[in-house]
């Protein structure tokens, strides 16, 4: 079975991040997804989409879209918000259970520590001890558990520039502490660049552990740029390090190819992070992007 190409409220500007605003009703995205030729979507943050199942569940079906799945940003290095955040995901997974979606993806609570934000695709080794990844990994593991056992719903973690774990060093730490039938990696091939990384080679030396895929490009005269002129993660992406698949140093036609003979035939994501004015770009962006994946043969 092919991979199977999906889109996500994000590349309309709809972000986890509570200072940015949607721009656009939900009906709108979601008619946006369905014409520019993608059959299924993530859920965006918590209320943008219905969160009644019975209410979402025929604005879907009658665009002809599944739901796939949701991230969910979790402040796993304070040990004390573990529980808070697992009745989070949990009240998330419900949700995405409810409408046959196929996983949940858990994430850092990226771009809240101003530090991490400021030295986001600059920052080498780690801000957290070994001791403290022991606590991080534990609360990942606890959450997976959780809502494996109760929903079903496979783990995925999500690496994210302007979070703890974003290079690929800091990846490999979280994968290594944690439970490789519990958590596999979602890998983002545009942050996995961004931080300094191969997407080619992530999925060369990780195989099997990584799971789901977000599809985002990143220029690299525009990260050199950002470095060279020390601008934080958002003023990066407003700047448009991540430019539109196939126009920026991922390699997707192999990344793709290595991940279907690696057995994976599930579902590909794109995300093209978007700070823009211009109401009508993302959606042109979109159908660019599908035509970039067609031409591949997706």
């Amino acid at each position: 079975m092919p991979i199977h190409i999906a889109n996500a409220p994000v590349s309309w500007g709809i972000y986890e991040f509570k200072d940015i605003e949607p721009k656009y009703p939900y009906a709108r995205v979601l008619d946006e997804i369905a014409a520019t030729g993608h059959t299924g979507l993530e859920l965006g943050p918590w209320g943008y989409l219905p969160t009644n199942p019975d209410v979402l569940r025929p604005e879907l079906e009658k665009r002809g879209l599944q739901i796939l799945s949701s991230y969910v940003p979790v402040n796993f290095a304070d040990s004390n918000s573990i529980e808070v955040a697992e009745a989070q995901a949990l009240q998330v997974g419900k949700l995405l259970a409810a409408l046959g979606a196929v996983c949940i993806v858990l994430a850092d609570d990226n771009g809240t520590v101003p530090e991490l934000t400021k030295k986001a695709g600059k920052r080498t080794g780690s801000m957290l001890s070994d001791a403290e990844w022991d606590i991080y990994a534990a609360g990942v593991n606890r959450v997976a558990r959780k809502i494996y056992d109760e929903l079903g719903l496979k783990v995925m973690f999500h690496h994210h520039c302007a979070g703890y774990v974003e290079t690929p060093d800091e990846a490999r730490k979280l994968l290594e502490r944690t439970d490789a039938e519990l958590v596999g990696l979602c890998l983002d091939t545009g942050h996995w660049q961004y931080a300094g990384g191969d997407a080619l080679q992530a999925v060369q030396e990780l195989g099997e552990r990584v799971r789901y895929l977000h599809l985002k490009d990143c220029d690299p005269a525009v990260r050199q740029r950002c470095i060279a002129e020390d601008l934080d993660y958002f003023q990066a992406t407003k700047a448009g390090v991540f430019c539109e698949l196939g126009k920026g140093g991922v390699n997707f036609p192999e990344i793709l190819k290595l991940m279907e003979s690696n057995g994976y035939s599930g579902w590909a994501i794109v995300e093209q992070d978007v700070l823009v004015d211009d109401l009508d770009a993302p959606r042109q962006s979109a159908a660019r992007n599908r035509e970039y994946l067609r031409s591949l043969g997706y």
